[in-house]
């Protein structure tokens, strides 16, 4: 059988989730001893120029 679809076909493919974009957020945490910790979260934003305004 041939295929229908093919990887380009896939890609282009938004999911229906829209155009939205992945942006790892990391955040310095000052523990009670005086150490810095790092917390790491995956973002999911609908344009990279809003990244400003995370906290």
């Amino acid at each position: 059988m041939a295929k229908k679809q093919t990887f380009a076909d896939k890609a282009k493919k938004t999911g229906g989730k829209g155009s939205l974009v992945t942006v790892k957020f990391v955040k310095a945490v000052k523990s009670d001893k005086g150490s810095y910790k790092f917390q790491e979260n995956l973002v999911k934003l609908e344009d990279v120029n809003n990244v400003s305004t995370l906290k």
